[in-house]
């Protein structure tokens, strides 16, 4: 028997039922994975309320990342083995014991990550990877600014922009997330309760600006970065825990600035060539130690309601991992 968290009608956290069910039968070609750890994600937590762009049909197990071992592998399925640690990736289904997925699913989990941090990788990194190298086409010597550079995606993105060799401006909402993201190379960092950040990016950059802004937030947040970017800026939209943006167009107009969305999954479904640069680039540096996800909570997989309430509440530094034992 597996168990498995499952959302049989749209709504919060709490609506969600923990249930025990049959194994799925392995079909041809496919693998079945034991999860030993599951990732928690905002479209996780929109998704189970209907809120994502992504909507499964009733009823469905949220969670599109996980970490585990191979434990059972059908004949006509190449390239993984019994006992290969890996990362799988899902649209939808990482809350539970095991899954049966393509090898296409499938990454091997990097030598020196554990099933959490490896259940918490790619969806935060893949992310911020696509946005700052393919959207943002991020420099080095630019100005980045982070925007809640504590959260899962702000944090990978504070990495990769030191990686690439800008100046990174994070910005977040405690002390405490600040000194995380000063730990993952962030440059300057700014207390959003301390002074307005748009008046912090022009002290910093002696009134030029910020090259790239990174935003996951969106709302007041997202119109207010309008007013500290420097000519020919890139805002990067990943997300909206804010709110709906609204932008000033005379203001965008003004800076020679460009908006682009970011929806890294679908970008490598439409152009899986640019998919797996992504993934070879990012499973280098983790390999190489360059990169690593922050997990600051780890908890199991009964408690998945408080999980995501700690990404909804902004209690959480980085990310969020289920536990399966």
């Amino acid at each position: 028997m597996v168990r498995r968290v499952v959302c049989r009608e749209l709504g919060p956290p709490e609506r969600l039922r923990l249930e025990t069910s049959a194994r799925v039968p392995l079909e041809a070609g496919m693998v079945r994975v034991a999860i030993r750890a599951a990732g928690i994600n905002f479209p996780d937590i929109l998704m189970a309320a209907g809120e994502y762009q992504l909507k499964p049909e009733l009823p469905f197990t949220p969670g599109v990342e996980a970490a585990g071992d191979v434990i059972e592998v059908d004949g006509e399925a190449t390239g993984f083995a019994i006992g290969d640690r890996v990362i799988v990736r899902m649209r939808h289904g990482a809350y539970t014991d095991e899954a049966v997925v393509a090898p296409a699913q499938l990454t091997r989990l990097p030598k020196n990550f554990d099933y959490a941090e490896g259940a918490t990788f790619l969806a935060g990194h893949g992310t911020a990877h696509h946005a700052l190298v393919d959207r943002g086409q991020l420099r080095a010597g630019e100005t980045l600014l982070v925007h809640g550079a504590a959260g899962g995606v702000g944090l990978a993105a504070v990495e990769i922009g030191k990686l690439i060799g800008a100046a990174v401006i994070a910005a977040a909402s405690s002390e405490e997330k600040l000194a995380v993201a000063r730990t993952r190379g962030a440059d300057h960092v700014v207390l959003y309760s301390r002074e307005p950040f748009r008046d912090a990016v022009k002290r910093i950059t002696d009134g030029r600006g910020a090259d790239v802004v990174f935003d996951p937030v969106g709302g007041p947040v997202f119109e207010d970065s309008l007013r500290c970017i420097a000519w020919g800026a890139r805002l990067l939209v990943i997300g909206f825990t804010g709110g709906i943006g609204l932008a000033r167009t005379n203001l965008v107009l003004i800076k020679g600035a460009s908006v682009l969305g970011v929806r890294a999954g679908e970008a490598a479904r439409r152009d899986p060539v640019l998919g797996e640069r992504r993934m070879t680039e990012l499973l280098q540096w983790a390999e190489a130690g360059k990169v690593r996800p922050h997990v600051s909570h780890r908890l199991p997989l009964e408690d998945y309601a408080r999980a995501m309430r700690l990404l909804i509440e902004r209690k959480a530094i980085g990310r969020v991992a289920l536990m399966m034992e």
